[in-house]
């Protein structure tokens, strides 16, 4: 397994280049042309870990003018969330927020902004991978 550092750069620069990449069909539905297979997973295409949705893919809630997001999922020293990262549809980060196994959950916020109308919100779990869901604002 690389180091954790190599990890979280990981989690955050694939989700800004998959989100930056020129999409035309629903994100989620097809894997962009450029990226394999196994790189992220979504709920409709959850590959290898069909049976890890519900505590992997951020669970996403919008409410005066915040974003949450929000990964069901267990915090140990062997089995965790390490990342969450927003992303715009142009690439552009919207916040980031790194998790710990001492975490009791895996719930961050930030502020949407403006004239945004779609975004991607990421989960980095150290064992099953980056799973990524589109949001619409």
């Amino acid at each position: 397994m690389t180091n954790r550092r190599d990890i979280l750069k990981t989690a955050l620069i694939l989700p800004a280049a998959i989100a930056g990449s020129q999409l035309t069909s629903a994100f989620g539905k097809s894997a962009p042309k450029d990226l394999p297979k196994g790189i992220y997973y979504t709920k409709e295409n959850p590959g290898k870990w069909s049976k890890k949705v519900k505590s992997h893919a951020p669970l996403v809630s919008m409410k005066d003018g915040n974003i949450t997001l929000e990964t069901v999922h267990g915090m140990s020293e062997q089995h965790f969330i390490v990342r969450h990262t927003l992303v715009t549809d142009a690439g552009e980060v919207v916040g980031e927020k790194t998790f710990y196994p001492s975490d009791e959950q895996a719930i961050s916020t930030f502020k949407i902004p403006a004239n945004v109308k779609t975004l991607y919100a990421t989960s980095f779990c150290n064992k099953h991978d980056l799973w990524i869901v589109e949001v619409t604002v």
